[in-house]
């Protein structure tokens, strides 16, 4: 009778190695969510993107084109660089209400403390424009 040979054993180290490089890579991921969420959740702290959410949840035509109330989106892009009593801000956020979503728009510079838009605009999915320094 001839000898059998049992398989050869495998080491496992693959199984682990790949394990490993997955852990790693799963907690760059979460870092990175983590600091994309403190970095949208900061500019919502400001005073300009609070205005801005201010005046397009109070408008008539925003009002009238997304229905109330009007929920503020959860990211927040685009820039706000302030330095002591000056600054400016180019930012861009989501807003929603119940007959439709629109994407608020708002452009502005800080001077003695105090921000002025010289861009603040509301755009409906599926409408025109709302231009909020007009009235």
């Amino acid at each position: 009778m001839p000898a059998v040979t049992p398989p050869p054993q495998k080491s496992g180290c693959v199984k682990w190695g790949l394990i490993g490089c997955l852990g790693v890579i799963l907690m760059i991921a979460v870092f990175a969510g983590v600091i994309v969420t403190i970095a949208f959740g900061t500019m919502k702290t400001t005073d300009v993107y609070r205005g801005a959410r201010r005046s397009a949840e109070r408008d008539p035509r925003v009002i009238q084109a997304l229905g109330s109330p009007i929920r503020p989106g959860l990211w927040v892009s685009g820039n706000i660089n302030v330095k002591g009593r000056r600054g400016d801000a180019d930012i861009e956020f989501p807003i929603r209400g119940p007959k439709g979503k629109a994407r608020v728009h708002a452009l502005a510079t800080k001077q003695s403390g105090t921000w002025h838009y010289s861009e603040l605009t509301v755009t409906p999915a599926n409408g025109s424009p709302i231009d909020l320094l007009t009235p």
